[in-house]
């Protein structure tokens, strides 16, 4: 598989950068996670049958959508996927994809707009986190994102040494490969000798706070679903070692007996790896299965 295009389209206020895997016919969109880019769905992409095209759009306030305007939001997200899955589709349903943050972004827009998406795959997201009443939304971060939150605010003397500090991540170096490798170098931008990431951080922190606050909304968004879903999660978490970013009480509650949207969990994958790691071909294989 060459390499993206990399593509500027339009949304409320400027456009987006959108990066364009495959020209086949079919159309999948895919949102990332909080901290992340397009490129995130790189593995996926290139496990797609020859149809298909997924075009990956680089949130606002990440990768080359970092200057996009404000506000960020979910609910900001959700319409950008909006507006993009209507010019894309051109009249045709689209099947929507989302990691981590993304997926929260993802049903959000699936239930904004329901004519526009023929499926909806949410990637080890997209239901309530329990938070605690009168919590510190910004301590929760910290705590959960760790090395992921702790890295925007540095810079880097090469590339070499921003490919290294993910390397060394305990969920990503173990499973290192050009894949992970290709996503991190996307996000590098800044001049030599002070290296950093695309992502903003006063976007992702936005954005955390507001996924963190927004479980009512979630919950509600979920019981709304119309169309084709599911949900694919991994037991390992954002560190590659236990909890999982969903817990067992909330899989079974959304993917159990009473509850309404099917789940699928992937074995021997952590947050970032049911992504970027070998699952990413049985990801691509149920994406592509929503869309029949």
């Amino acid at each position: 598989m060459s390499e993206p295009a990399e593509l500027d389209l339009p949304v409320d206020g400027g456009t987006l950068r959108v990066l364009r895997f495959g020209r086949g016919p079919r159309i999948a969109l895919a949102a990332h996670g909080i901290t992340a880019s397009g490129m995130a769905f790189r593995a996926v992409a290139r496990r797609l049958p020859e149809e298909w095209s997924l075009f990956a759009p680089d949130l606002r306030g990440r990768g080359g959508s970092a200057d996009a305007p404000g506000p960020y939001g979910l609910d900001r997200h959700a319409a950008d996927l909006c507006r993009l899955a209507e010019d894309l589709g051109a009249g045709r349903p689209v099947v929507l994809a989302g990691h981590s943050m993304g997926a929260y972004v993802a049903l959000r827009a699936a239930v904004r707009g329901p004519g526009l998406f023929g499926g909806l795959l949410l990637v080890d997201g997209g239901l309530p986190l329990p938070v605690p009443p009168g919590a510190d939304l910004d301590e929760i971060l910290d705590t959960t994102l760790g090395p992921a939150l702790a890295r925007l605010g540095r810079t880097y003397g090469t590339d070499r040494a921003y490919v290294d500090f993910f390397r060394s991540h305990p969920a990503l170096g173990p499973e290192w490969n050009t894949d992970i490798e290709a996503y991190v170098r996307y996000d590098l931008t800044g001049p030599r000798g002070a290296r950093r990431s695309k992502a903003r951080e006063e976007a992702v922190r936005h954005d955390g706070r507001d996924l963190l606050a927004s479980a009512d909304l979630c919950a509600a968004g979920l019981t709304r679903l119309t169309g084709p879903a599911l949900l694919l999660h991994a037991p390992l978490g954002l560190l590659g070692q236990e909890p999982p970013m969903l817990g067992a009480a909330a899989v079974e509650r959304w993917t159990g007996p009473s509850g309404s949207l099917p789940g699928e969990l992937i074995e021997g994958t952590n947050h970032y790896t049911i992504l970027l790691g070998a699952a990413a071909g049985t990801v691509a294989e149920r994406l592509a299965a929503l869309g029949e």
